[in-house]
């Protein structure tokens, strides 16, 4: 199999920093907020094997330039699979990734197998609360007054990034991560994703739900939610894990996603292929 593929491809005016691995049917993962494509780490290691994994650093993340926000996600996500003349793609979005994931399902509807959603922010469905576990206007002001490494500092003790996990290269990466953030969108004009929520009644496809038991109870009960109202959605709980579950319990989280995607593979296997 070799080792994942690092590379950088030009799309719409930002160079993207993308890694490729494996064979299969084609999985693309998008990241959260304030991390990157290093984040999906285990799942490159565990998964390549019986699958084509895509993995990008978003605008404004990582290693890619241009400028954050899923509508640049959305139109990056369709040139890059252009790219690499892949027609289908099930596709994982961990929190602020399941906004972008949830927004293509709706958006290229026949170009996705299936669906999961990771950590889902609580205002994808009216749940009669705000999301409110983000302080973007606090921390917009942290970084405008003390610097984005205060920003860094500070983020790297809110409870969604909390790791339950004892293994040191785990807690190395995570603050690897959130240490090359540069966190232009907390600087700029922009407020941050658009809390608008989608239309999902065209969802007609399998849908994982994936929260860690030790998240938050705001996401535990968005992912519930969630589960309940989508009628092909099922919810798996990784057991010992928090916000970051695939990185909190790997092995746990390999096999919930594997098995997910293997029966979603097998129901759609005469609808679209990966070249």
């Amino acid at each position: 199999m070799g080792s994942p593929l690092n590379q950088f491809i030009e799309v719409r005016g930002a160079r993207l920093r993308v890694r490729i691995a494996g064979d299969g049917p084609a999985v693309l993962l998008v990241h959260g907020w304030a991390l990157d494509l290093d984040m999906w780490t285990p799942q490159f290691a565990a998964l390549a094997g019986r699958y084509r994994l895509i993995a990008f650093d978003r605008r404004g993340f990582g290693y890619s330039s241009g400028t954050a926000g899923i509508d640049h996600d959305l139109a990056d996500i369709e040139q890059l699979l252009e790219t690499l003349d892949i027609d289908c793609i099930a596709i994982v979005g961990m929190s602020q990734g399941a906004r972008v994931a949830l927004r293509w399902a709706t958006y290229a509807p026949s170009a996705t197998t299936c669906l999961i959603l990771d950590g889902p922010p609580s205002d994808l469905l009216a749940l009669h609360r705000p999301q409110g576990e983000i302080a973007l206007a606090t921390y917009r002001e942290l970084v405008r007054n003390e610097g984005i490494e205060a920003f860094r500092k500070q983020w790297l003790e809110h409870p969604l990034m909390r790791l339950y996990t004892s293994e040191p290269r785990t807690h190395a990466l995570v603050r690897e991560m959130v240490g090359r953030y540069p966190g232009q969108d907390l600087v700029g004009e922009q407020s941050g994703p658009p809390a608008g929520r989608v239309n999902l009644q065209p969802l007609d496809l399998p849908i994982l739900i994936i929260n860690g038991e030790l998240d938050t109870s705001v996401r535990i009960d968005a992912g519930a939610e969630l589960a309940h109202a989508l009628p092909r959605a099922q919810l798996a709980l990784i057991p010992g894990a928090g916000h970051l579950s695939n990185l909190d319990n790997p092995s746990a989280y390999n096999q919930a996603l594997d098995q997910f995607l293997a029966m979603s593979h097998r129901a759609h296997r005469s609808m679209c292929h990966a070249e």
